[in-house]
């Protein structure tokens, strides 16, 4: 590793825990949504995802692009993008609460929750090569 590769390791290192941190806080207001609306409010799982998803999504986005990754220009083609990802994330766990819960049973509230790790990383990874870039 070079002196010059140093700066860049740290500003994708600090972009990454920051990124988690943030999505930390969609994730904690995805979840908390996705509880209340399938347990008291009583919607569909589904149902319950995507809307509880999509408010993760617009609290990540907002935050990231203010916080993160500094972007100010082009911010409705890239909360399109970001949104496009998010979305991505929601049939990923469309998939895992069909398989998981539907076909297997498992409580949908569990589904949920192991889903969010594999989502975050899937989005970061794409959100900072495209979204952001």
């Amino acid at each position: 590793m070079t002196t010059t590769d140093a700066p860049r390791e740290r500003l994708i290192s600090r972009s990454l825990v920051l990124y988690t941190v943030i999505g930390g806080s969609g994730v904690l207001l995805d979840y908390l949504l996705f509880l209340l609306l399938f347990n008291v409010v009583g919607l569909h799982e589904q149902v319950a995802n995507v809307l509880s998803t999509t408010a993760g999504i617009t609290n990540n986005f907002v935050l990231n692009a203010w916080l993160n990754f500094r972007t100010r220009d082009r911010i409705l083609v890239r909360f399109l993008r970001f949104y496009a990802v998010g979305v991505a994330g929601i049939g990923l766990t469309f998939v895992l609460l069909r398989v998981f819960s539907g076909f297997l049973g498992i409580d949908p509230n569990l589904v949920k929750a192991g889903s969010l790790p594999l989502v975050l990383l899937f989005q970061y990874t794409i959100n900072r090569r495209w979204s952001f870039r």
